[in-house]
């Protein structure tokens, strides 16, 4: 077959190397400019992040959430006296902040959950939270399967969930452990030991050990998942944060002087403690994980992994299987206990 050939010149040689040929370029063409493309991309676009506190009433899930971002984002700064008050359920309630800094705009929601493990019978408390989670999955995939589909889809799904562990320096409680083995499915949840300065150092170390024996005997799989590593350099990143989990954590929205500076800080009787000293609480690394160097990867497995697995079961809940054999779900639990969890 004859080939026409270019009307100019090109300047390319290959080699071959153990995964195939390879083009060696001589002059620069300009391919890395991509990357600058897709900046000013996400620049104009802006991002998303929404992320979810569970605990208890007076653990501090505010106060640590206004510290997270250094502004007044979390629902309970907004409240009046009257609406201050432990609700008989559990109510959901979401607020939204549009943050900028550097010219990097983010849309943040924080989802309280107000009434969670405050009443005399807890049992299946996490059931309500349950559903909200699938609810916003389920709001996306009607989004996604119209016919006429939005440019850019709003993304309410719930990215990220903070979960509050009382510093009793004991081990998990029963709500602890069922509350994170039926939502650790479909969320990723990040534990925390709340007011942290409450404890020793020696009795942070061994509650912390105890948590993750813990979580290991229930089989209970929080961020970042080890399944989910990408490569070496990933996992080695990821088992330096495994071994952290669960953070313990101070938050405070008090500015204290400390050596001529002005530090975020608890004062008590004996000091400051300061929040964002790593030899006085492990805030700095929480931080670090969930905006600094992991939140695009949190918003990442939430779309190709929880997101995908509710998505999967939704469109082929409907499909017949043959012999009469019970439908499966997509991790492999089959379908009817997978919709018990939803009730």
């Amino acid at each position: 077959v004859p080939m026409s050939l270019p009307p100019f010149p090109i300047h390319a040689s290959f080699c071959f190397l153990a995964d195939g040929p390879q083009q060696v370029l001589f002059g620069y063409v300009g391919i890395d400019a991509i990357l600058e493309q897709m900046r000013r991309k996400a620049m104009k676009q802006g991002f998303e992040f929404n992320i979810m506190v569970v605990g208890q009433s007076g653990l501090g899930k505010s106060t640590l959430m206004n510290t997270l971002f250094k502004s007044k984002v979390s629902r309970r700064s907004l409240m009046t006296t009257e609406e201050d008050r432990i609700p008989k359920t559990i109510e959901i309630k979401s607020i939204s902040h549009d943050i900028e800094e550097k010219g990097v705009r983010m849309k943040l929601t924080v989802i309280d959950t107000p009434g969670f493990g405050d009443q005399i019978n807890n049992e299946n408390c996490w059931q309500p939270i349950m559903k909200f989670i699938n609810a916003q999955y389920e709001q996306y995939l009607q989004e996604e399967i119209n016919i006429e589909r939005k440019k850019r889809i709003p993304d309410s799904r719930v990215h990220c969930c903070i979960y509050f562990i009382p510093p009793t320096g004991h081990c998990l409680r029963p709500i602890d452990i069922e509350f994170m083995r039926h939502l650790s499915k479909v969320v990723n949840i990040v534990p925390v030991i709340a007011k942290a300065d409450t404890l020793t150092l020696e009795e942070r170390d061994f509650f912390k050990q105890k948590i993750r024996v813990d979580l290991r005997a229930n089989e209970i799989d929080v961020y970042p998942q080890k399944e989910f590593d990408e490569d070496a350099e990933d996992r080695i990143v990821n088992e330096k944060i495994r071994e952290m989990i669960p953070f313990a954590v101070v938050g405070s929205d008090q500015e204290y002087q400390v050596n001529g500076k002005r530090l975020l800080g608890r004062k008590t009787r004996w000091g400051i403690v300061e929040v964002e000293n790593t030899a006085h609480c492990e805030f700095a690394y929480l931080r670090d994980l969930l905006i600094r160097t992991h939140m695009q990867n949190i918003k990442d497995i939430t779309s190709s992994i929880h997101y995908e697995m509710y998505r999967v079961r939704r469109l082929n809940e409907n499909n017949t299987q043959p012999n009469g054999q019970t439908a499966i779900h997509a991790n492999s639990v089959p379908e009817h206990e997978v919709l018990s969890h939803e009730m």
